[in-house]
């Protein structure tokens, strides 16, 4: 059969400039978000085991990832802090000497307008029993007290130069709350990227060992349910509407319908969370010879802007601006 067949796809996969050419999703630095650890009193990197090449930082090693992040392009860094001591309702997050909002002057210092200082607003990394918010006397996450000091530390971490604050423990009208404070201390142009849709994931467990979590139980009873994808977007509207100007779907790669189903629905730029496990899982793969390491950070970063988020959180942030270039 003469010229057979007619129309041949493959032609636009014939080299790698074709393929460059009609390429439909693409990653560039700005679009890329570092997380940070910063721990309190440290006088060297600590390595953090599950999560190769991940440390949690001393203040002078932060600001200098903070100037390489900058210089690459990136498009922030979120910092946690890893406090020395805990309590039961996280005083140290709203101690304008506490080591985050330490960590957020230090970033502002070193990087200026050059790039987004973000702070994680939550109180995980701050309880001695390592629960998002305050407990009640029956031990219940008691949510409407939690956002009293959610308000208090986005003022905290704003008046510390945050560019952008990251509320993620999922309490109910936690943005709300947060704008009314941050509008009412004058700080009119802080930007709330929501975390709105975050799951109670099997994921996490590097990042615990990260921020040296103290969990006691689980989150199951503020965090989503894995098997709900309706209430995902529920969780969105209520946040736009408090006032979220960004918001956030995490866990990124087993969610990526939900990234999809969100950034579909809403008009607000839509931001995913590359978790810890999804870092260590390619870590693991790759350190075994499984895997092809770089190539694998980059097909994974892809498929989360190819199911449409607009930012990527992800500890392979800037080693992935320079494997783009």
């Amino acid at each position: 059969m003469a010229g057979f067949p007619e129309v041949r796809p493959r032609r636009l996969r014939s080299s790698a400039a074709v393929r460059r050419l009609v390429a439909e999703t693409t990653i560039e630095p700005r679009q890329l978000i570092l997380p940070m650890f910063v721990r309190e009193g440290a006088r060297e990197p600590i390595a953090i085991s599950s999560m190769p090449g991940v440390y949690q930082h001393t203040r002078d090693t932060a600001r200098k990832a903070v100037a390489e992040a900058a210089a690459l392009g990136l498009g922030g860094v979120m910092l946690f802090g890893v406090p020395t001591t805990k309590d039961a309702v996280g005083s140290g997050a709203l101690d304008p000497d506490g080591i985050l909002n330490v960590a957020i002057r230090d970033a502002v210092a070193e990087a200026g307008d050059d790039l987004l200082v973000m702070g994680d607003l939550c109180l995980d990394e701050f309880t001695d029993h390592g629960h998002c918010g305050v407990l009640d006397s029956a031990g219940r996450v008691d949510n409407d007290a939690t956002l009293e000091i959610y308000a208090e530390m986005g003022v905290a971490q704003a008046s510390a130069g945050a560019h952008v604050v990251g509320p993620s423990g999922m309490m109910d009208g936690q943005v709300g709350a947060i704008r009314a404070a941050l509008d009412g201390a004058g700080f009119l142009d802080t930007v709330i990227l929501a975390y709105a849709v975050k799951y109670a994931s099997a994921f996490y467990g590097p990042f615990r060992e990260a921020v040296d979590s103290s969990l006691q139980g689980d989150r199951k009873t503020y965090q989503q349910d894995p098997a709900n994808a309706r209430d995902a977007i529920r969780e969105v509207d209520l946040d736009i509407a408090e006032g979220a100007d960004i918001v956030m779907v995490k866990p990124a790669l087993a969610y990526l319908d939900i990234i999809r189903q969100v950034r579909d629905h809403v008009t607000v730029p839509v931001a995913a969370y590359n978790i810890s496990g999804e870092y260590a899982m390619v870590e693991a793969a790759a350190a075994n010879g499984w895997i092809d390491r770089e190539k694998a950070i980059v097909e994974t970063l892809t498929s989360i802007r190819r199911a449409g988020a607009d930012q990527i959180l992800t500890y392979w942030a800037a080693e992935a601006a320079q494997l783009l270039r």
